[in-house]
């Protein structure tokens, strides 16, 4: 499981790291609503994935459980950030797709645990 969650971690870590630049771009009116929310969720993601790790494995489930909800909420905000057209399609596939990465991550973590 150490790898699987230095692996997690770091994909959360790079794509936090790799959405802060655009959010910038983001028009001032989107920028602290949309943009912070985003950022936000991305900071809670990294969070959470790392509590998840330190958790007893009783409570590791219902972590990774919560995480599964953030990561629904990331997808419905980037597609909004796409939607108003603050990124083109090629961005918003590639957002897409590391979350569902992460996403297929968290759910094999979820099956390890039972």
């Amino acid at each position: 499981m150490e790898n699987t969650k230095e692996t997690i971690v770091a994909k959360a870590y790079d794509l936090l790291k790799h959405t802060l630049p655009i959010i910038e771009g983001f028009p001032r009116s989107q920028k602290f609503t949309l943009g912070d929310r985003i950022q936000n969720h991305l900071s809670d993601l990294l969070e959470m994935l790392i509590e998840a790790y330190y958790l007893p494995a009783a409570e590791k489930r219902p972590a990774l459980q919560k995480v599964n909800i953030k990561l629904e909420q990331l997808r419905y905000f980037f597609r909004l950030g796409f939607d108003r057209g603050h990124y083109n399609s090629i961005r918003y596939n590639e957002f897409a797709q590391r979350l569902d990465e992460i996403g297929r991550m968290v759910g094999g973590w979820i099956k390890s645990l039972k």
